[in-house]
């Protein structure tokens, strides 16, 4: 999962980065509004981690901004601002979800993954592709009744196929959305990861386009 998070308090995000970057998301974040807007609009994120009080630009500024272009990244507004109003005013301008300050990271982590669940799978904690099962929520995959054990990078590219499933997927879009520079170091990172899988699930099961990249039709 790709999430963006944009906190002015340094410790904050030092620390939030670090506990999702161990929990294998990839992160980008950003310290002010200006940086935070310009993030959000020009990738493409699973999830947004927005601090309402920030420098240059405020949180609820980049909603209505994100939300006038169109964008429909899920949000969730986290702030000290934790009055009934204040949230109030947060989920109608376009939040998708509310955590005031202080906060657990891991309820912070299990409001991120059922936003996530909501795109992938409209809400749905199981969904089916073909004769493949997952539940999301646990990160389970089954083939006819029985466990797949994939890896987290695996299961992660596999999602990313099945969200856009009848679509052309290319290697960029993979790459960008699911590798960090730093772990994207081999050219043939993406072509191993999709054997591995199609070893597992079957070699139809994703398909390759020359020209176009991979797809899984359902």
């Amino acid at each position: 999962m790709k999430i963006l998070i944009v906190e002015d308090d340094k410790n904050i995000l030092s620390l939030l980065k670090s506990a999702f970057l161990e929990e294998g998301y990839i992160v980008d974040s950003a310290a002010d509004g200006e940086d935070g807007e310009y993030l959000a609009t020009v990738n493409r994120y699973d999830v947004i981690i927005l601090d309402w009080m920030l420098p240059k630009k405020s949180g609820l500024d980049i909603l209505h901004s994100l939300r006038k272009q169109a964008i429909d990244t899920p949000v969730l507004m986290l702030t000290a601002r934790g009055e009934i109003e204040n949230r109030v005013l947060g989920l109608k301008s376009g939040a998708d979800d509310y955590l005031a300050k202080p906060f657990s990271f891991e309820e912070l982590q299990a409001r991120v993954e059922a936003l996530y669940r909501r795109v992938v799978s409209g809400g749905n904690t199981i969904i089916s592709v073909k004769n493949v099962t997952i539940n999301i929520s646990k990160k389970r995959v089954e083939q006819d009744g029985e466990v797949v054990n994939l890896t987290a990078k695996e299961y992660e590219l596999l999602m990313f196929l099945i969200q856009r499933k009848n679509a052309y997927v290319s290697k960029f879009m993979i790459e960008e959305q699911l590798w960090t520079n730093e772990e994207f170091n081999q050219s043939n990172v993406i072509q191993v990861t999709i054997y591995h899988i199609r070893k597992k699930l079957g070699k139809d099961f994703i398909k390759s386009f020359k020209g176009l990249g991979y797809k899984i039709e359902a």
